[in-house]
């Protein structure tokens, strides 16, 4: 199942990481050498965590909050890549393959990160197998999310990717007391993330309200029928 696949990735992930399993297995040298070069930043809503093109000075957890990545089209208009929320892991790809940034990193809400330079990162890379282990499966994974958004863009027709991005927003970042996704996206953000024009988006959420798929509130999307919605997207869950 791909919900338990990525559940246990993001696990290992968070296991790898763990400041008090840091210090069971680091070198007490090592372990405070970590604690020593590890900061704690703070980004208001909009703020620019890393921009497209600079060059990365290291690797970002999201300890609380929401973020999302993306990168102007050749028209100036932004696309949105993916979104990032508490326990993810932010940066290490360009600064694993040597290169700038190749999108940029942006607070949807307030957001707090722990920074972990490139140096010290690349240290703990060689002196933990854990968190080499559990960054080698979250590239991996990673990877094959890709190959999917390839397919998912070239093969399915507008209303299945709306139905799909719904499903994949409420997985990745959960729902609110009342149930609607922990997110607030405009139209436009929305048409961004399915291939589409801002007023088929807008005439689609339409659509889904009115078949009583989803519940709206402003900005703000609950999803009532799963099932439906599954296998109007034809995803595996």
């Amino acid at each position: 199942m791909l919900v338990e696949r990525q559940i246990a990735i993001e696990k290992s992930l968070h296991e790898a990481f763990d400041i008090p399993e840091l210090q069971k297995r680091l070198s007490k040298e090592d372990y405070e050498k970590l604690m020593e070069c590890r900061k704690i930043y703070h980004y208001h809503k909009g703020d620019i965590i890393f921009d497209d093109g600079e060059q990365p000075k290291g690797v970002y957890f999201i300890e609380k909050g929401t973020a999302k990545l993306s990168k102007a089209g050749a028209y100036g208009k932004d696309q949105i890549l993916k979104f990032i929320k508490e326990g993810d892991m932010i940066g290490y790809r360009s600064l694993l393959c040597g290169e700038e940034f190749q999108a940029r990193a942006e607070a949807m809400t307030d957001v707090e990160v722990a920074f972990i330079p490139t140096e010290d990162f690349m240290h703990l890379l060689e002196v933990d197998t854990k968190v080499a282990y559990a960054m080698l499966k979250k590239i991996a994974y990673e990877l094959g999310e890709y190959s999917n958004t390839i397919t998912f863009l070239a093969q399915k027709t507008v209303r299945e990717r709306l139905a799909e991005i719904l499903l994949l927003l409420e997985l990745k970042l959960g729902t609110d007391p009342e149930g609607f996704i922990k997110i607030s996206l405009t139209r436009e953000e929305i048409a961004n993330l399915i291939g589409t024009a801002t007023e088929s988006a807008i005439r689609l959420i339409s659509e889904f309200k009115n078949d009583r798929l989803i519940e709206v509130e402003g900005r703000n999307i609950k999803i009532l029928n799963h099932e439906k919605l599954i296998k109007l997207g034809h995803v595996i869950m």
